[in-house]
């Protein structure tokens, strides 16, 4: 199996293992992808998840080798030109698997070597990025004239900005784990061989805290995005509301009975 996971309690751990392809990936591996992160969102007991590939590699991209022998490979995985047309009533997956996947939980990219094309795609749909200090991103199917289909062009001006993302994706360069945290791409930088420790570390630290929350609020910083201030807050508001009479006022009674004060995370 290119695709294992391996769980410690509220944190899922999704291995994706095609070592000798520098984790590239190809449709079985994609399909697999999907799978278990569709059963980590349903999973009522998993919190967060941490995407790692085994071998020192994060991804390579789509598997080009694959590419070139299956003229019509993409075919099946078109996106639908009108929303909601999908002939079961959901898009079909990515290109790089779960891409198109709107979860409800986080996800953490424990990134070690490179994530290049695909790979760098699919490093952006995770919520958060951890790089080893020798990993990186780039668009190097720049060189092949194999474009962004993946979500690139979309998640990638979202995080850094217009200008930047553009230079990234017109000139396909490296971008090294130190810039890439300069620049708001990545949030850790770690050494070489701790990407997954350090992302499963942090992964253990949000899935200690009151999920409904949790989930609310990641829930209302992907929903913004392309709103006005006035729209955002009020969609904010109503994604809220029930979470604090769910979990909030509850919290709120044990700090005024003396829980977590002076910022104390050990005793909530």
């Amino acid at each position: 199996m290119s695709v294992r996971i391996e769980k410690q309690g509220k944190v899922w751990t999704v291995i994706h293992s095609r070592a000798q392809a520098r984790n590239a990936m190809d449709p079985a591996s994609a399909e697999a992808l999907v799978e278990a992160f569709v059963a980590f969102d349903r999973d009522k007991d998993a919190a967060v998840a941490v995407l790692w590939g085994e071998g020192g590699a994060f991804c390579a991209g789509f598997d080009l080798k694959h590419a070139a022998n299956n003229s019509g490979a993409l075919d099946d995985i078109a996106y639908p030109l009108d929303e909601g047309v999908a002939p079961n009533g959901q898009l079909p997956r990515g290109p790089m698997g779960p891409t198109r996947l709107e979860l409800d939980k986080p996800v953490i990219a424990a990134i070690a070597g490179p994530a290049v094309a695909g790979g760098f795609e699919l490093a952006l749909w995770c919520d958060v990025r951890v790089m080893e200090e020798s990993a990186y991103f780039g668009v190097y199917c720049r060189r092949w004239g194999v474009p962004l289909i993946d979500g690139g062009t979309v998640r990638l001006p979202r995080i850094v900005g217009t200008g930047r993302a553009l230079e990234i994706i017109l000139t396909g360069r490296k971008v090294p784990a130190d810039e890439a945290l300069r620049i708001n791409l990545c949030e850790q930088v770690v050494p070489e061989g701790k990407s997954r420790e350090a992302a499963e570390a942090m992964a253990q630290e949000i899935a200690k805290f009151p999920q409904t929350c949790t989930r609310a609020d990641r829930r209302s910083v992907h929903m913004q995005q392309g709103l006005s201030l006035r729209e955002a807050m009020r969609k904010e508001w109503y994604n809220g509301i029930p979470t604090f009479y769910a979990e909030g006022a509850g919290g709120a009674a044990r700090f005024a009975s003396g829980k977590g004060r002076h910022g104390d995370f050990g005793d909530i």
